[in-house]
């Protein structure tokens, strides 16, 4: 292979094209219309329909229902918590202390910086000492029925 000079260079083969060149005669497959169809509010320049638009028709996101809406504290990221089950507990704990970092290194918790609330419903055999930002009321008494406890940490924005 020879040495890549200034008086060598060249473009990638494919990666130069022609300008498309409209209205040059009907030969060129561009010519009359210029791929623009027939007359009317489409062939103009600057042509833009808004979103939604069904040419005159009532859109369907305004003969559909409207359900439910956006909470304005997920927006903000309040009340936005990775959910762990309590029963997923019993055979993470290092020392009987579960907390966001051991759960986050088991897999439970994908996120690097997301809140953790503890869901309940079920019974607990061992005595785990819990640290995350939420649990719920069932959870916090499975826990302390099992002789465990609950710390509850400040969310950091």
């Amino acid at each position: 292979m020879s040495e890549t000079t200034l008086s060598n260079l060249s473009p990638v083969p494919g990666s130069k094209h022609r300008r498309k060149r409209l209205g040059k005669g009907e030969g060129s497959g561009k010519g009359k219309t210029c791929g623009k169809g027939g007359k009317g509010q489409t062939a103009r320049s600057g042509f833009g329909l808004p979103a939604g638009f069904e040419g005159g028709q009532m859109p369907i996101y305004r003969r559909l229902p409207k359900r439910g809406f956006t909470s304005r504290k997920k927006l903000a990221g309040e009340n936005v918590f990775s959910i762990v089950r309590a029963d997923l507990l019993q055979g993470l704990a290092e020392d009987g202390i579960i907390n966001v970092e051991i759960l986050r290194r088991s897999g439970l918790v994908k996120s690097k910086n997301a809140k953790v609330k503890i869901l309940g419903g079920v019974k607990l055999e061992s005595k785990l000492t819990v640290e995350v930002h939420a649990v719920t009321k069932s959870a916090r008494e499975a826990i302390e029925a099992a002789g465990g406890e609950v710390k509850l940490l400040t969310a950091v924005k």
